[in-house]
């Protein structure tokens, strides 16, 4: 209010425009060289958000190390409701802890806003502390602390929606038949199911509605179950479903693969095929065996009549001579 009275003390009457730029470029100066205003103008937001979620409970989890383990720790956080979040790493050590540095990252931004996390010491223990507000998707992910002193200790909390779970192995169903396809979530309550089918790339919705062939239900809210009836070749494919929660989705995908009824017989009619094919070289070589012990024996009667035909030639030459003889006996 004093720096107005002066303004207008300098100020001639005449010259309203003249008072305007001033106090245009006095605005703009405190704008531009006063970080703490542009702080001030999202207190009412914040304010205004913690009183929104102030009645959340606190949930603290915690990573600790000692001068002995340097590797990094993970741990794993589902949340499926907004949370009031406490982060925790924790360092004891006998050596100097006022050489360790710390910060923050989410996933691979580093975290500049000092007003929610704080690092405090504690004879040979050093706490750093990060606590926040969770209430939308975009605040999901992995958040770090890095320790950097005579070494870097990382410790990484991921935070993640509860996930869903379905079947591991292809589901094998026949043409004409129905099936059942369910999808079930463990650690939480979603707020409604989605099925999706695989067309190439793209998840197409199903639509219950305008398609017959589908029936969506489930006993329990943290189970879903898609029936597809009068199955055809072409059903065949992935499904995928997905659970919303208040801090994002979690989706799963169960292969199905539909057969003919040719498929199984297959298998059975190649059996048949070679127990054929089999019977028929056992036959061959019976055939074959047997005719070849018969052809000695016909070997043997060929010889027994070339003998005969030769003994009946050798009396007819035998013969001859005596016949000559009586005829001339007779002379």
């Amino acid at each position: 209010m004093r720096s107005l009275t002066g303004l207008r003390a300098l100020v001639a009457p005449g010259c309203p425009l003249l008072l305007l730029c001033l106090l245009a470029a006095t605005r703009l100066d405190r704008a531009e060289g006063d970080p703490a205003d542009s702080s001030f103008t999202s207190l009412p937001v914040r304010e205004e958000m913690m009183a929104k979620y102030s009645n959340l409970s606190l949930e603290s989890h915690n990573i600790s190390w000692t001068e002995q383990s340097s590797a990094p720790v993970e741990k794993n956080i589902t949340l499926e409701r907004p949370s009031d979040l406490e982060l925790i790493c924790q360092f004891t050590t006998s050596g100097d802890l006022n050489s360790v540095n710390v910060t923050w990252k989410k996933d691979d931004v580093f975290l500049e806003n000092f007003d929610v996390f704080n690092t405090t010491k504690v004879g040979n223990t050093l706490y750093s502390q990060y606590r926040f507000i969770i209430f939308n998707s975009k605040q999901m992910g992995n958040y770090s602390c890095f320790l950097n002193g005579e070494e870097e200790l990382r410790g990484t909390f991921n935070i993640r929606v509860p996930s869903v779970h379905g079947k591991n192995k292809p589901l094998i169903t026949y043409v004409g038949d129905s099936t059942v396809l369910k999808c079930e979530c463990q650690d939480g309550l979603p707020l409604n199911w989605t099925w999706y089918m695989s067309n190439g790339s793209v998840q197409v919705p199903i639509d219950v509605y305008k398609n017959d062939k589908y029936v969506i239900n489930g006993s329990y809210a943290n189970e879903t179950r898609l029936k597809v009836k009068h199955l055809l070749e072409e059903d065949g494919g992935s499904y995928w479903c997905r659970a919303v929660f208040q801090l994002g989705e979690s989706e799963e995908h169960i292969e199905l693969v539909v057969l003919s009824f040719m498929v199984p017989l297959k298998p059975f009619l190649a059996i048949i095929a070679e127990v054929i094919l089999l019977v028929a070289i056992i036959l061959l070589c019976e055939v074959y065996t047997q005719k070849k012990k018969n052809d000695p024996d016909d070997g043997k009667e060929f010889e027994q009549i070339e003998q005969l035909k030769s003994d009946d030639s050798n009396g007819i030459e035998n013969n001859a001579p005596r016949l000559r003889k009586n005829e001339s006996v007779e002379q």
